[in-house]
């Protein structure tokens, strides 16, 4: 869906461009025209010295706008390699297609439920159209920097500060949706938005860790007291288990003192039934 829509907007940008083209070509004048032709006389006439000035070259990753006596002349931009130009009506804007990144400077903005943060962030963008680039807006490059700041203000105001740390993800791409629909026009295609760091005040960091603190502390306590409350169950079904049969407790005795016995000590007390010994007794 977002590659159809790319490809729509370029579409439109195109034959928006091709108009606006076809108007500015139509309307050069007669002067206009003479001059063109003077142009190519003397380039003519003057050919071994002119042809290092009628030929322009452009890199790979550049393209170039050709304006003739002030006018675009052209339907899509030049290049990469070599083209022609008249030296003396012809003018050419290069722009460069690499992508281009740079960072949204710290704002302190203020989120839906009241609370003062400073964020900052990188954004990607290249040109996509060089003609609307050159045509539509004076610099492109800070145009877009500058509707990255305010498009950062506008959409993290709408987060409360939960979704502001937990949601980066949505909040890049919705900043994204928002800079590549603004950009448009200006043949700009932005094709990557990412929220670098969330600064928060000391006081609150030191509330949020106390709430955290307290919240463990909590957590803690109920599982001591669950604990607590499974033992004691236990111990309950272990005495009425013994008390059924008296010689349960003589084993438990001797399986304590194997423990005890194991720990290497050398005085150990242990205390027998007087049932047991009045038995010996009686012998």
């Amino acid at each position: 869906m977002e590659m159809d829509g790319e490809i729509e907007s370029q579409k439109r940008r195109g034959r928006s461009n091709q108009d606006l083209i076809s108007d500015q070509s139509g309307s050069l004048g007669c002067i206009g025209w003479f001059l063109v032709f003077l142009s190519g006389l003397f380039t003519a006439l003057l050919f071994p010295i002119t042809i290092w000035f009628c030929f322009r070259i452009v890199q790979e990753y550049e393209r170039a706008v050709i304006f003739r006596l002030g006018r675009i002349i052209d339907r899509k931009a030049k290049g990469p390699g070599i083209f022609f130009i008249l030296p003396c009506t012809d003018s050419i804007i290069k722009v460069d297609l690499r992508t281009v990144s740079f960072d949204i400077p710290p704002q302190e903005i203020l989120t839906k439920d009241s609370v003062t943060v400073s964020v900052d962030g990188v954004v990607y963008f290249r040109v996509s159209d060089p003609i609307s680039s050159v045509a539509n807006v004076s610099n492109a490059d800070f145009s877009t920097r500058l509707l990255a700041q305010t498009t950062l203000r506008n959409v993290l105001g709408t987060k409360n500060l939960a979704e502001l740390l937990s949601d980066r993800e949505g909040i890049s791409h919705s900043m994204q949706s928002s800079l590549d629909e603004a950009t448009d026009p200006w043949g700009i295609k932005v094709e990557r938005v990412e929220i670098k760091d969330v600064k928060l005040p000391h006081q609150l960091q030191r509330a949020m860790a106390a709430e955290a603190e307290a919240t463990r502390e909590a957590r803690a306590k109920v599982i001591a007291a669950e604990g607590e409350m499974n033992a004691s169950r236990a111990l309950k079904e272990a005495s009425l288990i013994i008390s059924e049969s008296p010689s349960a407790l003589q084993l438990r005795y001797l399986q304590t003192l194997s423990t005890i016995a194991a720990e290497k000590n050398s005085t150990i007390i242990f205390p027998l039934p007087m049932d047991m010994i009045s038995h010996f007794m009686k012998k």
